[in-house]
């Protein structure tokens, strides 16, 4: 999927160029707009990134526990305020539908193996902000890089559920950090944007509760996730 979506881009790039050679430079006055809005959508591909219990290895009951990543999907606004030529900053407020997936291999206590798979669904009120670093404009083609913070409620968390069947229970606020690149290609009435970004969680997801087995085998869980997404400038 990454590897088709580089390779979109950079035919998208060679003929845009070619193209606009030979065409007027579209939404000149851009530039100098204060500020502007848009809106976005893409894909998001989410995991947990695990950090095990010191008992882990002396304990019994499961042999591996496997982060595996999910798809997912994203909408949302954006606004971009001008600083300098080269700097912006960005806010794109958005819902992301994510789903992160864990394989686990338990043993039973007459020594055989189960494998299974579970599937942790979320639905984060995502808010980045965001310092987008542009190139110049060439024609009507700009390369940019992103980096800054973000800040995630997650509005499926259950944390306060009281269930006994309960696989893990993750806490519904998180924090971390946003870098990416991203390509803006100039047409006469908008500017069309794909970009791609690596989001990664600071704060431990897990909220311990000893009930849960695979509560005693964990540490620490942080999310991460690598979104694809389009955004459709004015």
């Amino acid at each position: 999927m990454l590897n088709r979506f580089i390779i979109t881009i950079l035919i998208s790039i060679l003929c845009f160029n070619a193209h606009a050679q030979r065409k007027v430079l579209n939404m000149a006055e851009h530039d100098d707009k204060a500020y502007y809005f848009g809106i976005t959508f893409g894909l998001n591909y989410s995991s947990y990134r695990l950090r095990y219990t010191e008992s882990f290895t002396e304990q019994d009951t499961f042999k591996i526990i496997e982060s595996r990543f999910g798809p997912g999907f994203n909408l949302g606004l954006m606004g971009n305020l001008r600083l300098s030529k080269f700097i912006d900053l960005r806010f794109v407020p958005s819902l992301a539908f994510a789903e992160k997936r864990l394989k686990v291999n338990t043993r039973s206590v007459i020594g055989t193996d189960s494998i299974y798979n579970r599937s942790i669904e979320s639905i984060y009120m995502h808010m980045p902000l965001q310092l987008k670093f542009k190139s110049d404009r060439i024609g009507n083609f700009r390369f940019y890089g992103l980096a800054g913070g973000k800040f995630d409620i997650d509005l499926a968390a259950n944390a306060r559920s009281r269930r006994r069947d309960e696989f893990l229970k993750v806490r519904p606020f998180d924090a971390g950090y946003e870098i990416g690149v991203g390509f803006e290609f100039y047409y006469p009435n908008f500017i069309f944007s794909p970009e791609i970004k690596l989001s990664q969680g600071l704060m431990n997801q897990q909220y311990k509760d000893s009930r849960i087995p695979l509560s005693n085998a964990i540490e620490q869980i942080n999310t991460r996730m690598i979104v694809i997404s389009i955004h459709l400038e004015g």
